[in-house]
C-alpha cells in the first residue's frame, strides 16, 4: 500500500490551487484522506473536478479564504510575496511548503520515476502513467496536463511506482530522489532563472546527483545538450548508471526506425539485444523518441520491455499536446502547447508529415516577455514552417512587461524567413480573422503556452456560421 498523509499535510491551503502542477498534488493529498483546501484566481474545469473530490476552493485570493486550522500552505514560484494569503499564514505562523517540496513528500516510500528536460516531459509522464496503469501496476502520478479529462494530471494508486514530471524551471526538480530519471533533452530556456548554459547543466547535474544509489539515468543520445549533460556526468563519474536512448549509433537503446502511418507511428528499437517494435498513438518522431524513453525508464525499473512496449500504444494524448479540438466545414483545429522554437518546430513537422498537402494555419501566442527577448527570432523562423501564421500580443503569466519587447520581434523574424504572418492585437476577433483564413481541408493549430487555447473552439463556432 501507498503512504498516507505527509506530515502536517492534513488540512493543506493551496493558492492557485486550479494551476497543473498544483491540482495534481491537491488530488492526490485528497484522494488520500487530508482536508484539502485552497483558492485561484478563476473557475475552470479543474477547479470544478477538485470540488467533485471535496476540495474547498475559493475564487480569488484574500486572507479570509486561509482557515485558521489549516496545517500548512502550499505554493508555487508563480505566487507573488505580497498574496494576502500569504501575508495572512506569516501573520499565524502557518508553515509555507513549496509545491516541489509537497511532491517529494508524496512520493517518500515509494518508487520514483522522474521525467525532465526542457521539451516533452508531460508527454513522456503521461506515457508512463498510461501504460503502467495499463499493466495494472497501479501507479500514482502527478503530469504537467489532463489526459483526458480535467483533474486526470494525477492520482494516487495502490501500486510502489510514482511517475513525476520534474521541472527545471525553478530548479524545483532538485528536491525529487528518483530510483529512476530521465532526462529528454536540454536547452536554454526560463530566462529569469538561468543566464546560461553552464547554468542550466549545473542545474541538470544536481538533478542526476539526487538520483538514489543503484539507480538509473536515462538520457538522450541524439540531443546536443543531452549528450554533454552525459559527457559531464561521466566525467565526474556520476554515481548512477546511465542509458542512452535514441538515432546515435552509440544509443545503448537504439531506434532503428520511426514510420509515420497518418496519427500515429510504427516504432522498431533494440534494447538489450532484443528487436521490438511497437505502435505509438500520436504524430511526429519527438513523440516517438518520447515513448523510447518511458521504455528504458520502465526497463530499468525491472518491468519487461516486451510488455511495456505494447501498452505505451494505449496513449492516446494528454490535452494541449497536439490534441483535435474538433472540425467544422472540413477544417480540423488542433491544439497545441509549444511555446518554445524547438517544440514549435517539432509540432509543425509532426502535423506536415501527418497532414499531407493539406495548408496548416497557426494562432500563435508568445509565452513570457523574457523568453521572447531571448528567443523571438528562432520562433519566427519556427513559424516560417507553416503556411500562415496569425501572432497575438505575448501571454505574460507571472512577468512584468519588459520595454521594447513585442510580438513584433517575431513577427519581422517570421517575414524575414519568408513566412505568411500577421499580428492581432484582439483575442476576440482573432478567431474570425482565421476562420476566415481557412479553408476546406486545411489544419488549424492555436499555439502557446497561455490562453490561446481557449480560442480553438471559438475558431470552430466561426467556422460553423
Amino acid at each position: 500500500m501507498a503512504p498516507g498523509i505527509p506530515p502536517a499535510m492534513d488540512r493543506p491551503h493551496f493558492i492557485g490551487i486550479g494551476g497543473a502542477g498544483m491540482s495534481g498534488i491537491a488530488k492526490i493529498l485528497a484522494q488520500r484522506g487530508a482536508t484539502v483546501a485552497g483558492s485561484d484566481a478563476k473557475d475552470s474545469e479543474t477547479v470544478d473536478a477538485l470540488r467533485a473530490r471535496g476540495v474547498a476552493v475559493h475564487i480569488g485570493h484574500a486572507a479570509e479564504h486561509l482557515a485558521a486550522d489549516a496545517t500548512c500552505v502550499v505554493v508555487s514560484s508563480a505566487i507573488r510575496a505580497d498574496n494576502p494569503e500569504l501575508t495572512r499564514a506569516a501573520e499565524r505562523g502557518i508553515p509555507v511548503v513549496h509545491r516541489s517540496d509537497a511532491l517529494a513528500s508524496l512520493m517518500d516510500g515509494l518508487r520514483p520515476l522522474a521525467v525532465a528536460g526542457t521539451h516533452g516531459k508531460t508527454t513522456t509522464t503521461s506515457m508512463l502513467a498510461v501504460s503502467l496503469s495499463t499493466l495494472g501496476l497501479h501507479p500514482s502520478y502527478a503530469i504537467g496536463g489532463d489526459l483526458d479529462e480535467p483533474g486526470s494530471n494525477a492520482d494516487h494508486g495502490d501500486g510502489e511506482i510514482f511517475v513525476a514530471e520534474a521541472d527545471e524551471s525553478d530548479r524545483s526538480f532538485h528536491k525529487y530522489a528518483p530510483e529512476v530519471a530521465i532526462v529528454l533533452n536540454v536547452e536554454l530556456d526560463h530566462h529569469a532563472n538561468y543566464a546560461s548554459m553552464d547554468e542550466i547543466y549545473a542545474s541538470f547535474e544536481t538533478f542526476a546527483a539526487r538520483i538514489v544509489p543503484g539507480g538509473t539515468l536515462v538520457v538522450s543520445a541524439d540531443h546536443e545538450g543531452a549528450r554533454e549533460l552525459t559527457r559531464r556526468l561521466r566525467e565526474q563519474g556520476a554515481p548512477a548508471r546511465v542509458v542512452t536512448y535514441g538515432d546515435a549509433p552509440d544509443a545503448d537503446v537504439r531506434v532503428l526506425s520511426v514510420v509515420a502511418q497518418g496519427l500515429k507511428s510504427e516504432v522498431t528499437v533494440l534494447l538489450d539485444g532484443e528487436q521490438l517494435t511497437f505502435t505509438v498513438s500520436v504524430p511526429g518522431r519527438h513523440y516517438a523518441h518520447n515513448a523510447v524513453a518511458a521504455l528504458a525508464a520502465g526497463a530499468a525499473l525491472g518491468i519487461p520491455a516486451a510488455d511495456l512496449a505494447p501498452a505505451l500504444a494505449s496513449y492516446t494524448g494528454v490535452k494541449r499536446r497536439l490534441q483535435l479540438k474538433g472540425e467544422q466545414a472540413g477544417v480540423q483545429v488542433i491544439d497545441s502547447y509549444a511555446h518554445h522554437p524547438t517544440e514549435m518546430a517539432a509540432d509543425l513537422e509532426a502535423m506536415r508529415a501527418a497532414a499531407g498537402d493539406a495548408r496548416i494555419l497557426v494562432l500563435f501566442q508568445p509565452h513570457l516577455f523574457s523568453r521572447t527577448q531571448e528567443l523571438g527570432k528562432e520562433m519566427g523562423q519556427a513559424l516560417a514552417l507553416a503556411d500562415a501564421s496569425v501572432v497575438l500580443d505575448i501571454y505574460p503569466a507571472r512577468e512584468d512587461p519588459i520595454a521594447g519587447v513585442t510580438s513584433a520581434l517575431i513577427i519581422d523574424a517570421a517575414r524575414a524567413a519568408g513566412a505568411d504572418v500577421r499580428a492581432a492585437h484582439d483575442k476576440v476577433t482573432a478567431p474570425e480573422v482565421l476562420a476566415g483564413m481557412a479553408k476546406p481541408g486545411d489544419l488549424v493549430l492555436t499555439m502557446g503556452a497561455g490562453d490561446v487555447t481557449d480560442l480553438g473552439p471559438r475558431i470552430l463556432d466561426r467556422l460553423a456560421e
